[in-house]
């Protein structure tokens, strides 16, 4: 589905599927923790806090971690576009507390979060994104 959602924002300008669930979509470029190349994925952010992003690594509840947040993870500088424009971003796995706080306003955003994390085990980490450093590069 993210192929297919990721061409009708390429076509349309960003002026089609720019939300989802009542969400603003993003999408988010990573460096293969593995091959080293560029991968895209397209997501939804449950919070937008001016240029800090939130994003859920659910995969839908199952019990392997998304791709892109194992690459993150490796390697947290990644690029998010937003319409029309893309950013530099810090990308990090929210602290204890951090998700703590974050996890009921994430659920509200889209309570299917909730039932992603009933159908797994693992804690579905949430991902805090924040702008580069000034003169920090590119992903």
């Amino acid at each position: 589905m993210s192929g297919v959602h990721h061409a009708v924002l390429k076509a349309s300008g960003w002026r089609l599927g720019k939300r989802i669930a009542g969400m603003p979509v993003i999408e988010l470029a990573t460096v293969g923790r593995r091959s080293g190349a560029r991968r895209t994925v397209v997501l939804s952010a449950p919070i937008v806090e001016g240029d800090r992003l939130v994003l859920v690594a659910s995969r839908g509840g199952s019990d392997r971690h998304p791709d892109w947040y194992r690459n993150l993870v490796r390697h947290p500088r990644v690029e998010v576009t937003r319409g029309r424009t893309t950013e530099c971003m810090t990308a990090r796995t929210a602290s204890p507390a951090e998700r703590a706080d974050l996890w009921d306003r994430v659920v509200e955003a889209y309570d299917g979060y909730a039932a992603y994390q009933r159908r797994t085990e693992r804690q579905i980490p949430l991902v805090i994104c924040e702008p580069c450093a000034s003169g920090d590069g590119s992903a």
